[in-house]
Parts: structure tokens; C-alpha cells; sequence
């Protein structure tokens, strides 16, 4: 026996650590909210990062690009169309540049964000949604399918809303008789859990409207608790004990009698907002108002979930922003990222696989969900269900960090993804296309300065001619190649989309 407890566990996510970025790369003078909802109060995504904000009247959110690094100025302009605090905030899966806002004034709305942020304050929205006879604190968009949106108030009610149409599809009235504490939807889209007031988990089919499974005290505590659908079906769920210790179960939805696994952690007061990388199956657990993160990883083998390591810093957390994996920098072996909120501050903290080779590591990152949604919204209504359309991250560690993630960012969406155009993406193409005409520019500017006069070459006027030429020809040669190199990556990417399609049974 204790040579098998001196066994160490297998695993390549067994010494990931934690790191925070230099203090010129966080974003400094943000005024976070002070309202006293148990959200994460940021949303993050490979374009931007929005944070809900303190101002005159509330209502307001800031959303900056991700590369945004230094002081945000006071007349930074913002979103600020609600007449109430804002409680939450989440980014569309299917395009970058389209965010949903909760509030106390009882509405969502749906902004869409310019490509490189915001010029003018923003106060109105490309729809409104209104269904809510109370305060709206949770929002959670369908994995896979587009505009599908999940909405839940202090009503006790839970709405679905087709955000194309504007339309109200489905609303569960019955099925919680307290607050709800949170939403997640299974992988497929098809359920989702819920943890309410009165201690209970739900697995709810929101188009039948009806309760699948329900376990009571889920968690014995009266404080909020939390839960989220990991990739195999399980559920894991944050919550207290009896005697206020905080802790996190680990339940198997085919049985919920008793958990796979409890376990206590410590006894501070902050609600544990967990955070799912399905492609890792890591749990990130963050404490609102600790000053640490810790992370775990899920297996089928005991004890099931297992813990990793905790990044700990001297300053607390007044939320968190998740980055998802089309984000990260897979050059530098990034798994996730984290932005802390801090009272006047955003910081990015990266993890991180120790490996030294910089090459792209295929077992760090499987296949993700990209931009592309599976369903349309009347396929998803009609009862169809698909996991998310997974895309490849290889390739993105060529370029260097900013590059990359921009490379990342530059995705197209769905609209534009038909495989019957070359890459669909002209304005990819250009801006490939400028970068070597800028470069041949440089070149010439530089190297005119340089030529050599008749004077200098001792009556010898071929030198400076031949020279003239050959810069000529060196500089033709070097655009012919960069127009090979760029036509080869658009083929490459064309045809990792066909694959992808062909491997998902879209073809």
C-alpha cells in the first residue's frame, strides 16, 4: 500500500503554473462595480475585454481591445444604454464583436462592438429584449447554435430568446419556486443545469420546459452556489457546508443520489465561480474577494477531481474574465487565461504548460469550438441538436503574440465561410497583400540614399546602373515569393476547413 500512495499521477497539466503579466501590460484606472451581485462582472474573448464599471446613474460597461494595456482615460467612451447597474455580461460564441448585457432595469440588450472598440459612447443597441418583470443577473448563450440566448431574473423565470428574430421562444415559469443562482448548458445544447435558492440542482430541457432530474441540497449551505455541465455529462457545483465551509461536489447525471465526490476547501465567505476548459477538462475555481485561483483537473479516475496547484497573489479578486482557447498563445504553451479584476485594475494572468520546445504541442491543444455555429436558431427550436464545430489551433504559434492574436481574432464567421470562395476573405488578403508592399517600399526608400553616383565610381557610369538592376530584380523576386507564401497559407486554410467540415459530417 504505500507504494501505490507513493505513486505520482500521470498527467502533462501536473505542473502548470500561473503568472501574471508585467504591470505595463495591465489595464490600470478601470473603476470595477460595486454592485453587489455574486457575477464575474467581465467577459473576455479573443477581441475584447468588457468590464462592468461604477458610474453616475449605472448602467454602464467598458469594453476595450484585448491589446489594451496603460491607463484607461476618464472620457473613455463606454456602453451605456441601460438605466440601471448592469449585472452581467457575455460575448456571443459565434461572433467576436457581439455582447449581451443583464441589468437591474429588468432588460437584456444586444450591442454589437466596432472592430477596434468603441470612438463615441454607445447607447443604443441593435436589440432589446424584454421579458423580465425583475432584476436580470444571468446570461448564458448556446454553445451551438446561432443567436440562441439564455436569459434568468430575479423573477424566479428563465427565458430563451432567438436574438435574430428578437423573438421570446421559450420561458420556464414553473420550474423554480426561489432565486436562481446559475445557468450552463450541456455540450450539445440540448439541457441545461440550473442551482437555485432552495439548495436544488436541476437538469432542465428548456424546449419541453420540463424538470429532467432534480437533487435536493446539492449543497447543505445558505449561501449562493454555483454549477456549470462538464464535457462528459457530469456536473460539477461550488456551494458551502453546513458549518460554512466552502466546498465543490462532483455529480454523475445519470445518478444523482450522491455525489461522485465532496470536498471541503476553507471556510472564507466568497461565492467560488467556477470556470470549465472543456478541452483540458480543468476546473479553475475563483473566489470573489480571495487572492487566490486554484485549479484541478476532472478524470474518470479517483478521486475524480483532481487539484493542481493555486496561483496566489497579495491583492483580492472583484471578479474574473475567462479568455477562451481561440485566445490563447499557443507559442508560449498558454492553456488559459485569466483577467483579474482588481478595485481600479484588469490583469491578465497567464497559465502555462512548462515545455521548452516552442514548437505547436498537438496533446495542449485538441481541437476547440471556433466562430462557426453548428445549428441555426430554427434547427435548435425544431429540436435538432450538435456539439460545437471544432477548429484547429495549429499554426497560430508561427507568428509572434500580438500577430498571433490577431491572426486568431481576424477568424471569419459563419456569413463568410462559403467553401466556394478562396478564403472568402478579401480583406484578409489585403491585409497580407500591404504588409510586402510596405516592406518593397522601405527597401526602396532605403536603399535609394545608397546609390552609388558617377562621381564616386571614378567615371565608371555602368556601376550604379547594374546596381539598379539587380536591386530591381532582388526586389521583384522578393514580392513574387511573398505572393507564393500567401497564396500557399490561404490554400492550407481553405483546406482545413474543408477537413474539418468533412470530419464533422458536414460534407
Amino acid at each position: 500500500m504505500s507504494f501505490r500512495r507513493g505513486v505520482v499521477r500521470q498527467s502533462k497539466f501536473r505542473h502548470v503554473f500561473a503568472q501574471a503579466w508585467k504591470s505595463e501590460h495591465c489595464i490600470d484606472d478601470v473603476r470595477v462595480s460595486r454592485v453587489t451581485w455574486d457575477g464575474p462582472l467581465c467577459a473576455v474573448n479573443p477581441k475584447f475585454i468588457a468590464v462592468i464599471i461604477e458610474a453616475g446613474g449605472g448602467g454602464t460597461f467598458l469594453v476595450v481591445p484585448i491589446n489594451k494595456s496603460g491607463r484607461v482615460d476618464q472620457s473613455c467612451p463606454t456602453v451605456c444604454g441601460h438605466a440601471a447597474p448592469v449585472l452581467d455580461i457575455q460575448w456571443c460564441p459565434h461572433d467576436d464583436n457581439i455582447i449581451a448585457s443583464a441589468s437591474e432595469d429588468c432588460t437584456v440588450k444586444v450591442w454589437q462592438i466596432p472592430d477596434g472598440g468603441l470612438t463615441v459612447p454607445m447607447t443604443d443597441a441593435i436589440l432589446t429584449l424584454e421579458g423580465h418583470s425583475k432584476r436580470v443577473g444571468i446570461l448564458a448563450w448556446h454553445p451551438s447554435a446561432y443567436n440562441i440566448l439564455l436569459t434568468a431574473g430575479c423573477d424566479n423565470i428563465i427565458c430563451v430568446w432567438n436574438v435574430g428574430t428578437g423573438e421570446l421562444v421559450y420561458q420556464l415559469t414553473e420550474s423554480h419556486p426561489d432565486l436562481i443562482y446559475s445557468v450552463s448548458w450541456n455540450k450539445d445544447g440540448s439541457a441545461v443545469c440550473t442551482v437555485c435558492k432552495d439548495k436544488a440542482l436541476r437538469i432542465i430541457d428548456p424546449r419541453r420546459g420540463t424538470v429532467l432530474k432534480v437533487r435536493e441540497k446539492v449543497h447543505e449551505g445558505t449561501r449562493p452556489m454555483r454549477a456549470v455541465f462538464l464535457a462528459d455529462g457530469k456536473i460539477l457545483t461550488t456551494g458551502f457546508s453546513r458549518m460554512s465551509e466552502r466546498q465543490f461536489a462532483l455529480w454523475d447525471t445519470k445518478d444523482l443520489s450522491e455525489p461522485v465526490v465532496v470536498q471541503e476547501m476553507d471556510t472564507s465567505n466568497g461565492v467560488l465561480l467556477p470556470f470549465y476548459d472543456p478541452d483540458t477538462n480543468m476546473v479553475y475555481l475563483c473566489g470573489k474577494g480571495d487572492c487566490t485561483i486554484r485549479y484541478f483537473e476532472v478524470t474518470d479516475e479517483p478521486p475524480y477531481v483532481h487539484f493542481l496547484s493555486l496561483y496566489s497573489s497579495k491583492e483580492p479578486q472583484r471578479g474574473a474574465g475567462f479568455l477562451c482557447k481561440r485566445g490563447v498563445e499557443v507559442n508560449k504553451c498558454e492553456i488559459a487565461r485569466f483577467y483579474k479584476l482588481h478595485e481600479r485594475k484588469v490583469e491578465p494572468i497567464s497559465m502555462t504548460v512548462p515545455r521548452k520546445s516552442d514548437l505547436f504541442q498537438v496533446d495542449l491543444y485538441p481541437d476547440t469550438a471556433g466562430l462557426e455555429p453548428a445549428l441555426l436558431a430554427d434547427e435548435w427550436i425544431a429540436g435538432q441538436d450538435a456539439p460545437p464545430l471544432l477548429v484547429s489551433l495549429s499554426g497560430g504559434y508561427t507568428a509572434p503574440p500580438s500577430k498571433q492574436r490577431d491572426t486568431l481574432r481576424g477568424k471569419p464567421k459563419r456569413d463568410s465561410q462559403d467553401l466556394g470562395s478562396p478564403l472568402t476573405s478579401a480583406g484578409n488578403t489585403a491585409a497580407h497583400t500591404s504588409t510586402p508592399t510596405s516592406a518593397a517600399r522601405e527597401m526602396d526608400e532605403e536603399a535609394a540614399p545608397q546609390q552609388v553616383t558617377p562621381k564616386e565610381t571614378d567615371g565608371n557610369a555602368d556601376r550604379p546602373r547594374r546596381e539598379d538592376e539587380m536591386l530591381t530584380e532582388l526586389l521583384a523576386e522578393m514580392k513574387a515569393l511573398r505572393a507564393v507564401v500567401l497564396a500557399q497559407n490561404q490554400r492550407i486554410e481553405l483546406l482545413e476547413r474543408q477537413l474539418a467540415r468533412i470530419e464533422d459530417g458536414d460534407v
